[in-house]
Parts: structure tokens; sequence; C-alpha cells
């Protein structure tokens, strides 16, 4: 099938989706750009992506916060850097309080520190300083781990910050233009059940992935 502007659907894999991405992002001029992928599937998209705008590659780790009782459905998450974000209509309807989930961010935070150490080691994440920053991840279903993510970055004043995946739920995209200056989306099909279906490929990636993308940006980056 064909996404918006004739995007064919589904994606080969997110190689080819991040290659596609970074064609519909040069149209916003943007200069230099941070780019933060969201390991760890937004790392594959991003390589090409930061390639293509001529940009730095680095991640963002965001991670979900799932109900106590079920740890795969999101309340919320967590960024390196921010405070934890929650779905406030989520926690209504289940009849939860933020306060009900300290253990859980607590272990989810625990979890975010063991990424960041093996994906960055002791280099601390670079700095927006007012420059473009684009956040890249394979796909949006409720889109909480973005948010989190967003809302991290602007404590760090970025310029520009700008959202983009390769697809994404309509309602999603709808909510993430409250959170960022631009959100780029190739597809946004309306009936979108999880990021998976919209790709051939879609494998799960590990931190040994993780790592061996990154190295083969720095490669590519370092030969240019």
């Amino acid at each position: 099938m064909s996404g918006e502007e004739g995007v064919r659907l589904p994606f080969a894999d997110r190689a080819e989706a991040g290659v596609l991405l970074g064609e519909r992002l040069t149209g916003l001029g943007l200069r230099a750009p941070l780019v933060l992928a969201l390991p760890r599937g937004g790392v594959e998209v991003a390589v090409p992506v930061a390639l293509r705008l001529d940009g730095v590659l680095d991640v963002l780790v965001s991670r979900k916060i799932g109900h106590p009782a079920n740890p795969e459905f999101g309340v919320g998450a967590v960024a390196e850097g921010g405070e934890p974000v929650f779905d406030g209509g989520v926690l209504a309807r289940l009849g939860l309080a933020e306060e009900d989930l300290g253990r859980v961010v607590e272990a989810e935070r625990a979890e975010l520190a063991r990424r960041v150490g093996v994906y960055r080691g002791d280099r601390r994440l670079p700095a927006p300083d007012g420059g473009d920053v684009v956040v890249v991840d394979d796909g949006l279903a409720t889109g909480v781990t973005a948010r989190a993510a967003l809302r991290a970055i602007r404590t760090g004043t970025p310029g520009r910050l700008v959202l983009a995946v390769p697809v994404a739920a309509p309602e999603t995209v709808r909510a993430m233009r409250a959170e960022a200056d631009e959100v780029v989306v190739l597809a946004a099909p309306p009936d979108f059940y999880a990021v998976g279906q919209w790709y051939r490929r879609f494998d799960q990636l590990d931190d040994t992935d993780v790592l061996g993308l990154l190295g083969s940006w720095a490669r590519a980056h370092d030969s240019v």
C-alpha cells in the first residue's frame, strides 16, 4: 500500500526507512543537526538520516514505564536528563496515581543508566546549545517514549527540535505536534496497530547491534 506522498508500505527494513526519512528531512534546511536516536530500533533508522544530513549521531535513552501488573502496557516513560512523563488519562482510567509507580520508575531508571553506560560510557550526551536537534525512532504507537525524550531535550534549549519517524499512528502524530517544532512522518496509516506491521523485516535488536550501528556511522562519517 502507499503512505503519504507515495511512500510504499511496508518498508523493507529500518535502514530503507532511514534513507527515505533522510531524504524527506533535507527539505527542512537543517544545519549539521544533532541526530538523537531512541534505542534500540531508532538507531538503525538514524544512521542513514545522520549521514544524509551531515549530522552528529548519538543515542538518547528513553524507557517505557509499564503498569505494575502488566509491564508491556505503557503508562508513561522516562528519558535520560528528564523527569518521568505519565499519561494522566490512562492513570485515571486505571485508578493509579504517579506515586503507585515509584518502584517501576526506579527499575526503569536503573535500566536506563545501564544502557547509557553501555552505549556511551562516561561520555556525556552532547548539549543542543541552540542548534538543530532531530529525534529519530523507528515508529510511534502511543508515542510515550518519544514524548519523554522530547521534553528532556527541551531542557537543553535546542534551537529547533524535530521529531522524525518513518511511520506512526495518526492520533499520535497529532499529539506530538505539541511537543516538537516539526514532526516529520513518512506515513500515518489509519489502520495502525503496531510499528512492526509496517516493516517486512523487523528484527529485535540488542545492545551489540546498537554498538555496531554506532560504529558503522562513525566509520562512514570519518571517511567523508
